[in-house]
């Protein structure tokens, strides 16, 4: 009982702030800081501490992470100048879609004086301006599925295509020259290909369905936190939805020069045939086994049938006692 009221103040309280929020700021305000805040305490300053971590005491650091001492950022090619590159070009990718996207906005909102692209106001008849839960989980999966099929697609297709281009040369010479990933290699790219590669798979689907802001910053949260773990280097990660499998084969991408792995859940990699190492089927039967999945399916259709049978048992003797009375 005091779980449930926990769990209703918990949401009357982000209703009200929300609410509060959404009434005080314009749209291209929450379009800039909200972003903004998400990609800095959940990519930027963690990817910071990794990294410190990773500098201050390699010699424990190198027992976590999957390649050993072959994954501490300061034991790979060039040294610290090269250290220093990535970090700054991935904090300036970081800060130029956060940028990117608020100038739309205001291209948008006030040289146009069209509406939002992202559903933030709500309608005139909206009092706390909250997408309904069935919005928000309909949009949040549509918006899972569409950032995967175009990131694989721009990423096999674009960047990594047989016969090369100007885009696949960048992401060669840049993002392609760390040879073991950690956290702030996710966004280290020339700055056309981020774009290309980690905003806009997010965004195009976002403003074309016109997903609620709610929305659109639980998949920013979803996605930070993504590139965050798999580009980490470690082999300690949560196991939840595959992470370890997902950071296998971004380990495994790096490793081979973008030989395939082109997605970021496996799934169209198994389907194309172009996954390097294990595939996505391994990862989800290593999960499944992990969490006995298995054993507690067959656990639970023994005690379905149990009851079933008991409850025939108990209808047989109740029919018998009826027929004794007549």
């Amino acid at each position: 009982m005091l779980s449930g009221w926990s769990t209703s103040l918990n949401l009357v309280f982000f209703s009200l702030t929300w609410t509060t929020i959404a009434m005080t700021y314009s749209p291209l305000q929450l379009e800039f800081f909200g972003p903004l805040f998400l990609r800095t305490m959940l990519y930027i300053l963690p990817s910071a501490l990794f990294l410190f971590i990773d500098l201050l005491i390699p010699s424990l650091m190198a027992e976590l992470k999957a390649q050993g001492e072959m994954g501490l950022p300061g034991r790979q090619k060039g040294g610290a100048k090269k250290l220093r590159r990535v970090v700054g070009w991935s904090v300036f990718n970081v800060l130029l879609a956060v940028g990117l996207q608020a100038g739309i906005e205001w291209l948008v909102t006030d040289v146009f004086k069209m509406r939002s692209l992202l559903l933030i106001k709500g309608s005139r008849w909206s009092v706390n301006h909250l997408p309904n839960p069935w919005s928000l989980f309909k949009h949040a999966i549509l918006g899972l599925v569409s950032r995967n099929i175009l990131q694989y697609y721009i990423h096999n297709h674009l960047l990594h295509p047989p016969t090369g281009g100007t885009l696949a040369q960048w992401h060669q010479t840049w993002h392609h020259s760390i040879y073991v990933p950690y956290s702030f290699v996710a966004a280290y790219d020339h700055p056309a290909c981020y774009l290309l590669h980690r905003f806009l798979p997010l965004y195009l689907p976002a403003i074309a369905f016109r997903f609620h802001m709610m929305t659109y910053l639980l998949l920013l949260t979803l996605f930070s936190l993504e590139e965050l773990f798999t580009y980490s280097g470690y082999n300690i990660l949560p196991s939840t939805i595959m992470l370890r499998g997902m950071a296998r084969r971004t380990d495994a991408h790096m490793m081979t020069q973008g030989k395939g792995n082109y997605g970021p859940l496996g799934v169209l990699d198994w389907v194309n045939g172009t996954t390097v190492g294990a595939d996505v089927m391994e990862d989800l039967q290593e999960e499944m086994e992990k969490h006995h999945v298995q054993e507690r399916a067959g656990s639970a259709i023994d005690d379905a049938g149990d009851a079933a049978n008991g409850i025939a048992g108990k209808l047989k003797s109740r029919a018998r006692k009826g027929r004794g009375k007549k």
